[in-house]
C-alpha cells in the first residue's frame, strides 16, 4: 500500500507542476493553509528550532517568521519538482536566476562546494549542474522507490551522485578536480561530529571536511542561495579558513551567516540541535 501511495504521489506531484506558474501559486497558497498546522511533526520542529535560533524576537516576530517559512517550505516542494521533472529548455523558459562565481571553481585541485538546507536545494543544485560539470553526494532514502525517483530527479542536474557512506568515491572526484556538492549542516549524531557554535548553541556538525580537505588538498568553497523576488540568486563564495582545526566553525559560521540574511529560507523542519539539545527531550511535542 505504501508503495502504491508512493507512485500516486509522485503522479500527483508531476502533474502539479506541468501546470502554469500562475496556477501552481494559486495552488501554494492553499497548500500553505494545511502545512501551517502547528500540530504537524515538523512545524514543531521548526517552531522549537525559530525559539532557540532567534531568542531576540518577539513572540509576534516568531510567528511570522513561521509562516514565511512555511510558506518557503510549500514553495520548495513545487522548486524540487521542477528540479526533477522538467527539462532544461522549460527551466530557461520559465524561470529567472542568476549564478556568479563560477570562475572560482578550480579544476587543478577540486571543489569542495559546501550548501546549506534551503528548500529550493533540489532547485540550486540542478540550475547550478546545467552550467558547470556537477557532482553530488546523498544519503539514501528509506524507501527503495523513493530512491530511484531522488537519484533520477538528482542526475538531471549532476553528471554522478555518491552515498555519503562511502566516502572513497567523492574523493576520487576530487582528486580529479571535479566539484562536489557537500552539506555539513545537519544533525547525524556525535559520533565522527564535533560540537561548534551555531546560533549561539553548541551543535553537533560532522567533521568530514577534515578528513576529506587532508586527503584531497581541495579548494572550500560555499553556495550561496535565494530567492530576489521571483529570481533564485545562485553565488559561489569563498570561504574564511583559518586553519584545519577550526575549519569546521568557520563553514558552520559562514552558513550562519547566510542563513540570518533570508532565515525563513531555510530548513528549519529538520532537528538541526538533537544531539545536544536532546532528540527527545527538546523536540518532544
Amino acid at each position: 500500500m505504501k508503495f502504491i501511495n508512493q507512485k500516486v504521489g509522485i503522479f500527483f506531484w508531476r502533474q502539479v507542476v506541468s501546470c502554469p506558474l500562475t496556477f501552481q501559486k494559486i495552488l501554494q497558497g492553499l497548500f500553505f493553509y494545511f502545512f501551517k498546522n502547528p500540530n504537524l511533526k515538523r512545524n514543531i520542529f521548526s517552531r522549537k528550532n525559530i525559539d532557540v535560533a532567534f531568542p531576540n524576537l518577539n513572540e509576534k516576530e516568531k510567528r511570522n517568521l513561521f509562516n514565511k517559512n512555511t510558506k518557503s517550505m510549500v514553495r520548495g516542494l513545487f522548486d524540487t519538482g521542477k528540479a526533477w521533472f522538467w527539462n532544461d529548455a522549460k527551466i530557461n523558459s520559465f524561470l529567472k536566476y542568476e549564478i556568479s562565481g563560477l570562475d572560482k571553481l578550480n579544476s587543478a585541485k577540486g571543489n569542495l562546494l559546501i550548501f546549506k538546507h534551503s528548500h529550493h536545494l533540489e532547485l540550486d543544485s540542478r540550475i547550478l549542474g546545467m552550467h558547470c560539470e556537477l557532482y553530488g553526494v546523498e544519503r539514501a532514502h528509506n524507501s527503495t522507490y523513493m530512491q530511484k525517483v531522488q537519484s533520477a530527479g538528482r542526475l538531471r542536474g549532476l553528471n554522478a551522485l555518491a552515498d555519503k557512506n562511502k566516502p572513497i568515491t567523492f574523493i576520487k572526484w576530487l582528486k580529479r578536480g571535479k566539484t562536489v556538492l557537500y552539506a555539513i549542516d545537519q544533525d547525524y549524531g556525535l559520533k565522527n561530529s564535533i560540537n561548534v557554535d551555531f546560533f549561539g548553541v553548541k551543535t553537533a556538525t560532522t567533521n568530514a571536511p577534515i578528513k576529506i580537505v587532508d586527503a584531497t588538498q581541495c579548494n572550500v568553497l560555499f553556495l550561496d542561495s535565494y530567492y530576489e523576488l521571483d529570481k533564485l540568486i545562485l553565488s559561489i563564495e569563498e570561504v574564511n579558513i583559518t586553519d584545519t582545526q577550526s575549519m569546521i566553525q568557520d563553514i558552520s559560521s559562514h552558513i550562519e551567516t547566510s542563513i540570518r540574511d533570508n532565515p525563513d529560507e531555510y530548513l528549519w523542519q529538520h532537528r538541526r540541535f538533537k544531539s545536544t539539545l536532546g532528540k527527545e527531550k527538546f523536540y518532544a511535542r
